[in-house]
């Protein structure tokens, strides 16, 4: 059994895939032709006697062939690049009937870095206890398709909401979106896998240190009764606003009296102070 060819590049490298023949010294490459395929459907390129006879489009200035061991070069590699390819080399004899001498696939693995992860994230809710945070990690420009995962405090997490789209070029952009709550400081690490590679990125999540206190409003009791009190507090002033000043003018001479007598009944001395007065002048 032959074994499987893998070749691996990335993108905008170039790249070289073998093939399975090599023409010998004392040959050349008008004596074969070789073609240059893809998916077995598409011929890459072709050569016979020597000359090259067809090219697909899209390798058109990105591709070229060795004279001598057929390797077939793709620089720039691109995204589309990456597939099964197949060479198939035919002999042509003294009567021109073509021989095949070897047709085996060779595949290229073509690869495409992602960005490091990009991680943001805002606060939803803050209370006292604690926070609930919106965390959001996002790569882009990567192939193959990759896989996304996060961790709190390297505790893995599972994501609330990770979705993968893919771009005209055929790479891949990932986000991933995350709904915490978190009572204290924590690290956040998000990591985007692909072709055994993995990016990371971390970030210290911090709580918010204003906090959001959330008053009870008073019940329908409480306030009437702080009404009713506010109300008898009031009218007891008003009460004694009235009431008091006339109490305090009873001791004093009476309404009725003229002016004069109610003079001299008031400046009129009482016995104890007449005879005090008395004593006091023997």
């Amino acid at each position: 059994a032959l074994e499987k060819k893998v070749v691996k590049s990335k993108v905008g490298e170039k790249v070289g895939l073998p093939c399975c023949h090599e023409i010998p010294s004392s040959e050349s490459l008008h004596n074969y032709r070789v073609y240059w395929q893809k998916n077995t459907t598409e011929v890459v390129l072709a050569y016979a006697e020597g000359k090259m006879i067809s090219k697909l489009e899209r390798y058109e200035n990105r591709t070229e062939m060795d004279d001598r061991n057929l390797t077939l070069w793709i620089s720039p590699v691109e995204i589309l690049d990456n597939g099964p390819y197949q060479c198939v080399v035919q002999h042509l004899g003294i009567l021109q009937n073509p021989v095949v001498v070897c047709d085996e696939p060779v595949t290229l693995f073509v690869t495409a870095d992602f960005s490091n992860p990009n991680i943001t994230a805002e606060v939803s809710n803050n209370s006292c206890e604690s926070a609930e945070m919106v965390v959001r990690c996002s790569s882009h420009g990567g192939f193959p398709k990759p896989k996304i995962s996060g961790a709190v405090n390297n505790m893995s997490l599972v994501w609330n909401t990770s979705r993968v789209s893919k771009s005209s070029l055929g790479l891949y952009n990932v986000t991933g979106i995350l709904w915490l709550n978190i009572t204290k400081d924590v690290s956040f690490t998000c990591s985007v896998e692909y072709n055994g590679v993995v990016k990371s990125s971390s970030w210290l999540l911090k709580k918010p240190n204003e906090c959001v206190v959330h008053t009870v409003p008073p019940s329908y009791n409480v306030i009437t009764a702080s009404s009713i009190i506010i109300i008898v507090f009031l009218l007891a002033i008003t009460l004694a606003a009235r009431y008091l000043p006339r109490h305090v003018c009873s001791h004093c001479c009476k309404p009725q009296d003229s002016v004069e007598e109610g003079v001299k009944e008031c400046m009129k001395p009482s016995m104890s102070s007449k005879v005090t007065s008395e004593t006091s002048s023997v």
